[in-house]
């Protein structure tokens, strides 16, 4: 009879965990108290100043609100692209708006840059066509 060691038998079980969390990667958010979060549940922005699909937030703007970032091969979605901002790395945009977070949010829930200097805002999810109702 064949006998797999417990240590042996945990890392293959971890192993497999995490190659299924890999393959069944969630979205680059999720929507919390009706506003859309990153995986560790900080509020995410949106920018006016923004086009669809090219961020205008760079250099000291970046500081303050640090792009939600992507790898040039992240799995994109019908909702969800990736971007890529003018020093060269990747952002997520939801429906082509690039989103950020706030430095000055310190802790999931908090939302201190929403209407900052009128043209930051909370984003939202996609509100469901009207002929669904």
């Amino acid at each position: 009879m064949l006998r797999i060691s417990p240590t042996l038998l945990a890392l293959v079980g971890g192993a497999t965990l995490a190659l299924l969390g890999q393959v069944q990667a969630a979205e680059p958010a999720a929507v919390q108290d009706g506003m859309l979060v990153d995986a560790k549940g900080m509020t995410l922005y949106t920018f006016d100043k923004d086009a669809m699909g090219k961020s205008s937030c760079n250099d000291s703007c970046a500081t303050n609100w640090p792009p939600l970032a992507a790898s040039a091969d992240a799995d994109e979605g019908d909702d969800w692209t990736v971007i890529q901002r003018a020093d060269g790395s990747w952002q997520w945009a939801y429906y082509g708006r690039p989103l950020y977070t706030f430095a000055q949010d310190q802790k999931p829930g908090d939302m201190l840059g929403d209407g900052k200097m009128n043209v930051w805002h909370v984003a939202r999810p996609e509100a469901e066509d009207a002929g669904d109702q």
